[in-house]
């Protein structure tokens, strides 16, 4: 049975062992923290920790180190979530709220959180389940060549330039124009989809020209918007870390390039109370990720359903810091979405 101090003795060797990469021995923990104990004491709560494989020693007299078990329990029972600064909450509102388009959101999202926690950051784009079309523009670019621009409730805004096997003239732009938002607009996704693929039949045969090769693009557009996919910035900060992975980075390089990986992670990870989702260590055996730490909290956009934001990094990290810079994000992502 782990006793109260024991599990202080825990905290301290994992806040310490995050911020120095050491080994963590009981005279240090005399040393640096008021115990009111004597070394011979901590080695004590130290062996209990041990035996309840807590904590382990990486090499012969050595102090110790946590182990996966001990990182789970201290973020579900010990991580005090600290509040961001009024800085870094600032600088949160400032930079993403210079975005002009969702696009442009994912991308400061995780240039911004990857800054904030030197970590890999992770952002979803929102699921389209729910996504409806609000509006496609039809821009002639030449006689025969069209820019469609696929506008969504969520902010998505897809573009595509669209060959014609003829001229088209500012009426006939206009009378395209009209028939596709008649038939896709306030729909959902899928729903529009299905409306485009039986657009042609309804029209007359010189519209019906006119129409098809702009529904058969829109039709990709959609499929495109449908796809899952992740934004990620940081990559450099795992090379900083790279001793943090003592067996080898290259499974984390892999997961990160294959990306369906980390989106079934991210499927499959349970939030806590907090809102926050921790997945530690050998709990990702199944992802390749035995020496790998993902966090993640859930954001949504208008008509989405709840996508991810999150950081992936070494066992060794700050997670009571990194827990509330994604979950700060993922709010502030939500309240800003919400509002477009």
């Amino acid at each position: 049975m782990v006793s109260e101090r024991s599990l202080e003795v825990l905290r301290v060797i994992v806040q310490d062992y995050v911020a120095s990469r050491e080994p963590v021995g009981s005279k240090s923990i005399v040393e640096r923290h008021s115990f009111g104990v004597s070394a011979a004491t901590i080695r004590n709560d130290m062996a209990l920790l041990e035996e309840e494989e807590l904590i382990a020693a990486p090499h012969t007299s050595s102090g110790r180190v946590p182990t996966d078990k001990g990182y789970r329990l201290f973020v579900d029972h010990l991580a005090e979530m600290r509040p961001l600064t009024s800085a870094q909450r600032t600088a949160i509102e400032t930079f993403l709220g210079q975005s002009v388009d969702l696009d442009d959101v994912l991308s400061r999202t995780v240039r911004l959180l990857s800054q904030l926690t030197n970590q890999v950051a992770l952002v979803q784009y929102p699921s389209v389940a729910r996504s409806r079309i609000r509006h496609i523009e039809l821009v002639a670019l030449a006689p025969h060549r069209l820019l469609s621009v696929l506008i969504t409730d969520s902010g998505a805004v897809e573009q595509r330039v669209i060959e014609l096997p003829a001229d088209l003239s500012d009426e006939d732009v206009a009378e395209i124009r009209g028939a596709i938002n008649g038939a896709a607009a306030g729909l959902t996704l899928s729903e529009a989809a299905s409306r485009l693929r039986d657009l042609p039949d309804a029209l007359t045969e010189r519209t019906r020209a006119l129409v098809e090769p702009v529904a058969g693009a829109l039709l990709d557009q959609i499929a495109a918007n449908r796809q899952e996919k992740l934004v990620m910035a940081g990559a450099a900060n795992l090379v900083r870390t790279e001793l943090d992975f003592p067996g080898t980075i290259t499974p984390v390089l892999e997961a990160i390039e294959e990306q369906v990986v980390l989106l079934r992670l991210f499927d499959e990870m349970a939030t806590d109370q907090h809102g926050v989702a921790v997945s530690i260590g050998r709990e990702n055996a199944g992802f390749g990720l035995t020496e790998a730490s993902v966090l993640s909290s859930g954001y949504s956009a208008a008509g989405s359903d709840v996508a991810r934001v999150g950081l992936l990094g070494p066992l060794r990290m700050d997670y009571s810091g990194n827990m509330a810079a994604v979950r700060a994000v993922a709010r502030y992502l939500s309240r800003l979405l919400g509002d477009q």
